[in-house]
């Protein structure tokens, strides 16, 4: 295991470690949305700590052309910012077409846009459900359409949704986000039994309780320590468990793996408070 001294994705010193062959993404390309921050940033960092080119895809370009200026300093590789709405599927066509031009091939797609906020369903607006709705379920979809089409029905490739355990067990006041992920989760095996035989994989992670990300600030505020006290492992995950488990999604290790969706929770899922109650009075500090 190789290892350097990093500025990493929360802005800390910190000490990389490459549990992979840091060659293994060797000339490979990554479309990612959400890729300017949170999560998929860490994604893509380490993607490009392996030898691969990325394409981040979000709606602010400053933030997007901040981000990819910084990935590439620090792992000398070249990110592609490009600016789209994933409900937009004409802005996803030529941001692919950019992708295209500038690589000529995507390797790989990593659906990682999305929405969330508390909100108990009786308070719901039909606009605030079907937001949420939009960009993760109808989002996924609407890019994953596109790059299929222009590159990768031809050529294969693997697309790795970015999910959440929400669903599993029916979260409280996330009724829009529980749905939108089980949809997803849906869609990636449908899409795995189709395209497989002409050697497409698809496959999701599903991120449980991630530390200093802004979802986890906005659901569980300044009960994060007691969340973690419920997980089997005792703490919370933090962004480059998701990245690592991408990785080895996209690395032939995991090419007979395909329609299944990765929990990565440390176990939160089997054991977590998940009662109507602790989340109430989540609610109620909001």
């Amino acid at each position: 295991m190789s290892h350097s001294n990093i500025i990493n994705a929360f802005g800390k010193a910190d000490v990389y470690h490459n549990c992979f062959n840091p060659n293994i993404l060797r000339g490979k390309v990554a479309f990612v949305t959400g890729g300017g921050s949170g999560i998929c940033y860490s994604i893509c960092e380490v993607l490009m700590r392996h030898g691969c080119k990325t394409v981040i895809a979000s709606r602010k370009k400053d933030r997007l052309e901040k981000a990819a200026a910084e990935l590439s300093r620090i792992t000398s590789q070249e990110c592609l910012p490009v600016v789209l709405d994933v409900r937009k599927p004409t802005e996803i066509m030529a941001a692919v077409d950019a992708a295209l031009s500038r690589f000529g091939k995507i390797d790989f797609l990593i659906n990682g846009a999305a929405g969330n906020f508390l909100c108990p369903a009786a308070s719901m607006s039909f606009n605030a459900f079907k937001t949420v709705m939009e960009i993760d379920a109808q989002g996924t979809f609407n890019v994953t359409k596109v790059v299929f089409d222009k590159y990768m029905k031809d050529n294969g490739g693997v697309i790795v949704n970015i999910s959440a355990t929400l669903p599993i067990r029916g979260t409280p006041f996330q009724a829009h986000a529980s749905s939108a992920k089980a949809a997803i989760d849906t869609l990636t095996k449908c899409l795995a039994s189709e395209w497989g035989q002409i050697g497409v994989r698809v496959v999701g992670v599903a991120p449980g309780p991630i530390a200093e990300t802004e979802g986890m600030t906005r659901l569980a505020g300044n009960m994060q320590e007691v969340i973690s006290q419920n997980i089997p492992l005792l703490k919370l995950g933090n962004k480059l468990d998701i990245a690592y488990a991408v990785l080895y999604l996209l690395t032939p290790v995991a090419s007979y793996i395909t329609g299944h969706t990765m929990i990565v929770d440390g176990g939160d899922w089997m054991t977590s408070n998940h009662t109507f109650s602790m989340m109430t009075a989540r609610q109620s500090k909001l």
